[in-house]
């Protein structure tokens, strides 16, 4: 089993930065990837990011490309992500998730809101 607790989000203004944080733990020897996902109410889950965690390959949905980077510190079982030029629309629940060759262990997520 893997646990995921993630943090750092909250409320802030269109344009501002937060960085996201979710800390792994347990049978991390496990976890190929780590990813980022979110849900905003009445709208379905939607996958932000993600990355490898041994070769630090990334990915990114397209309405996030350029603004948010994904990264890992393997030493801390942490993978983060740093959000800028935040929107309006990307207020939501931030949900991390990790596993082999499916995501099968999911954080609880954290807010973010994001005030225009």
């Amino acid at each position: 089993q893997v646990q995921l607790v993630e943090s750092g989000g909250g409320l802030v203004q269109a344009g501002g930065s937060l960085r996201l944080s979710c800390a792994a733990s347990g049978h991390t020897f496990s976890m190929v990837t780590m990813g980022w996902f979110r849900q905003a109410p009445g709208k379905e889950r939607e996958t932000v990011a993600g990355i490898n965690v041994s070769a630090g390959v990334t990915y990114y949905a397209d309405s996030v490309k350029g603004r948010f980077t994904i990264s890992r510190d393997n030493a801390k079982n942490t993978v983060y992500l740093q959000m800028s030029s935040l929107k309006p629309e990307d207020t939501a629940v931030y949900i991390c998730a990790a596993g082999k060759l499916t995501y099968d262990y999911w954080g609880q997520g954290t807010q973010v809101t994001v005030s225009s």
